[in-house]
């Protein structure tokens, strides 16, 4: 669990560094949305790492208590320095449009996936009425036949 929340924390630095002489250069847009993609990675590995670590009831889950507060409080303050270099750079609200826009698409990704979900169900729920009727009507035909049947050797006894 240590290694993994590491792991984030690396990639965390990894992104800052890059973004920070990205900033500098502003040759390529590209690599600077990149750079911040990978920060919001990160952040999200590490919040995840924290959270799982907080679940952990025995006193071994403590041991990493204060490096884990600390890492969080050091991935805030690369964001802030990051956020700061990224309004310097490109204007003062660019940051907000960047959250603003990340939550945008989240919100999309999840309205869509859950439209995704809604049709997978439909289609579920529309194979299983067909299986129905199609049960339905064999086992209409068959009762008939089998009246049909009965009928037809009941005359001719």
């Amino acid at each position: 669990m240590i290694a993994e929340t590491l792991a984030g924390i690396a990639l965390f630095k990894s992104a800052v560094t890059g973004l920070k002489s990205a900033i500098g250069t502003a040759k390529d847009v590209s690599e600077i949305g990149g750079f911040i993609n990978q920060l919001f990675t990160a952040e999200k590995q590490i919040n995840q790492q924290r959270n799982k670590q907080a679940g952990v009831s025995s006193l071994d889950g403590f041991k990493g208590a204060a490096s884990t507060v600390i890492d969080a409080k050091l991935v805030q303050e690369q964001l802030q320095e990051v956020k700061n270099l990224v309004n310097l750079r490109f204007g003062p609200d660019t940051w907000q449009s960047i959250l603003d826009e990340k939550a945008k698409q989240e919100r999309e990704a999840r309205v869509a996936a859950a439209e995704a979900k809604r049709i997978a169900i439909q289609k579920q729920d529309n194979i299983l009425e067909a299986v129905y009727w199609a049960v339905c009507i064999g086992l209409g035909i068959f009762a008939i036949s089998l009246i049909l049947y009965v009928i037809k050797e009941a005359t001719s006894v």
